[in-house]
């Protein structure tokens, strides 16, 4: 497969880990788009989060937001937590992952 993600889940691309459980890694976005912005993605390959049916990794990966928001400090100063979804959503890695981008006044209101 030539998915990127699935490369730096095998240890064949290098990444900066921050945080691993059974089914996931999280690992800082080399094209960060605020201080912190970290990249949470499943050790198991889905294009979308559609074609995610693993409840458990669902849970695994808030886990990982509760714990590292807190550890990073955006937990009270605020962040997002962005799944972009297809190419209208803003999708250019069809490998599904969870970007958590805060430490800075984010512009544009979502929701």
């Amino acid at each position: 497969m030539d998915c990127i993600f699935c490369k730096i889940v095998a240890g064949d691309i290098p990444s900066t880990r921050v945080y691993a459980s059974e089914r996931l890694i999280v690992i800082e976005d080399i094209n960060a788009q605020a201080p912190t912005h970290l990249l949470v993605i499943p050790k198991k390959h889905y294009d979308t989060i559609i074609d995610c049916e693993d409840d458990l990794f669902m849970t695994e990966a808030l886990a990982a937001v509760r714990e590292l928001t807190k550890k990073y400090k955006v937990d009270e100063s605020g962040f997002r937590l962005v799944i972009n979804t297809n190419t209208e959503g803003g999708q250019t890695v069809f490998h599904l992952h969870m970007h958590i981008i805060g430490g800075r006044q984010l512009t544009g209101q979502m929701g």
